[in-house]
């Protein structure tokens, strides 16, 4: 069968950053073609190069079989590649009516003039809705975009792409935002278009749709294809490949902690709408490693954890004690601490130095009367230097300057400097190399050695063998498994999220 899209030798780079390196990939008519790969195998490159959004890449793509330059997503659009992304804000205009937005990209291209009133509109965004039966009212095709749900929002982007019947269509995470009876409906329109002979690239972290929904599964790692699995898939392998091996640990003879006392407890927690409330505790002295996929609960148990954005059910104790924090601030206030996953969006503040960074939460500790102690703050940033080990030349270089570990080292250390009795660190090691990988590992499993609980997420397996004492799993916001590392394999912990249900 001739491929509608093939890529010959496809490289992207920013910078000295090489994210694609040497993909050939050929995408067929009639078949869903999923995609799965870690946080930073390149799939949104990939996907970019496809769309056109991303046109100085380097190889050669295909469409029927003649070379062709996709410089612009209107170019991919010409040759009937449409593309879904992920982040729904990029497609939608806000300003404008739920009825504009179906009929956007008519009325930049003058083909509806942008002075028409609502009423001549109206007929032409309900066909454009019909196509996934989105049997939406008056009232709400007039309403702001943003107050259409983005379950709403997404499906919109989803009917506006199939308006131009694609020969290829590109889902990027495409039930991120949808409830199971909506993902079941959009299941329903895939398999429509591939037995009408559409090509369909599925990007996915859930499991379950790709096995249902998939005919081939290609695994991306490190911007290199790394297997391709027909049907059925062999999901062990699958995720061999997507994750690596795991890597030693950082001191193959640092014996495993474990601890005795329980700090933190959850009792009922539901981390998803749909997933299945369970009970866990986490205990001082040791490191918890939560691993799971992208999606699987883990930024919502740590977020939960943090008073940052409720359970949806469930109750915590901390010390025995009711522990329900309805801000990061009451979280703070009893000594629970977390580092987010986004540091740069989360933590960090244009221009300002270590010292300010390190000291931000604790004003109290480096000010007197409101007044701030200069000094004092100076010591605080010149400590997260030396203990952490951060290159830089004082404490008052901006944050911003320094590599992405060194950002790190700042974030982490000035919550570990403080004892913290719980410390949750959310995807930590993201966007740094081995060695500031490594001190900051160190750095966690001293901290719980000195009595705190320590808590990792990560969606890398390798991390989580290397920082814990103790591994749970998570998928789909279900607790799988819950083992000291001794007692489990690296085997049986990948067994666990191939449990497709």
């Amino acid at each position: 069968m001739t491929a509608v899209v093939e890529m010959r030798d496809i490289t992207m780079a920013f910078g000295t950053n090489q994210v694609l390196k040497g993909i050939d990939l050929d995408l067929e008519p009639g078949k869903v073609t999923a995609l799965l790969g870690a946080n930073g195998a390149g799939k949104s490159t990939l996907i970019k190069v496809l769309s056109g959004v991303h046109n100085n890449y380097g190889g050669t793509v295909l469409i029927d079989g003649a070379a062709v330059h996709l410089d612009h997503p209107t170019t991919a659009q010409s040759y009937g590649i449409e593309a879904v992304h992920q982040k729904i804000a990029d497609g939608v205009v806000p300003g404008l009516s739920v009825a504009e937005n179906f009929l956007f990209e008519d009325i930049v291209n003058n083909r509806i003039s942008r002075t028409a009133s609502m009423r001549s509109i109206l007929p032409r965004s309900k066909e454009v809705a019909s196509i996934l039966s989105l049997d939406w009212p008056d009232d709400v095709m007039r309403s702001d975009i943003f107050e259409l749900p983005i379950a709403d929002q997404q499906l919109l982007l989803l009917a506006r792409s199939l308006v131009h019947e694609p020969r290829l269509l590109i889902l990027d995470e495409p039930t991120s935002a949808l409830s199971d009876s909506e993902a079941q409906r959009l299941f329903t329109v895939i398999r429509r278009l591939r037995d009408e002979g559409v090509a369909i690239l599925y990007v996915s972290h859930r499991l379950q749709e790709i096995d249902a929904i998939g005919d081939r599964l290609i695994v991306l790692r490190d911007g290199v294809i790394r297997s391709d699995h027909p049907q059925p898939f062999d999901w062990a392998d699958a995720l061999h490949q997507m994750l690596g091996e795991a890597e030693a640990t950082s001191d193959d003879d640092r014996g495993e902690q474990r601890g005795t006392d329980d700090v933190l407890c959850l009792s009922g927690v539901q981390l998803l709408d749909e997933s299945v409330p369970f009970d866990i505790s986490f205990r001082s002295g040791e490191v918890a490693g939560v691993f799971g996929l992208l999606g699987s609960g883990g930024s919502e148990l740590a977020l939960g954890m943090f008073g940052a954005d409720p359970f949806v059910g469930g109750e915590m104790t901390l010390n025995r004690k009711p522990f329900a924090p309805k801000a990061p601030a009451d979280a703070i206030a009893q000594d629970v601490y977390m580092v987010p996953e986004d540091r740069v969006a989360g933590t960090i503040i244009k221009n300002w130095s270590i010292a300010h960074t390190s000291t931000f939460p604790f004003l109290r500790d480096v000010s007197r009367f409101a007044v701030m102690n200069w000094r004092a703050e100076d010591k605080v940033g010149s400590s997260v230097i030396d203990e952490f080990d951060v290159v830089a030349q004082s404490p008052h270089d901006p944050v911003i300057s320094l590599s992405g570990g060194n950002q790190q080292k700042v974030v982490v250390g000035r919550w570990l400097r403080m004892n913290p009795t719980v410390m949750i660190l959310n995807e930590p090691f993201q966007g740094v190399d081995v060695g500031a990988r490594r001190d900051l590992a160190n750095k966690a499993r001293e901290v719980a050695a000195a009595g705190s609980a320590v808590i990792v997420m990560s969606t890398d397996l390798g991390e989580i063998m290397q920082v814990s004492d103790r591994v749970i799993v998570l998928a789909d916001g279900d607790l799988r498994h819950d083992a000291y590392l001794s007692e489990t394999s690296r085997e049986e912990i990948l067994s666990k999220l191939t449990e497709v249900e």
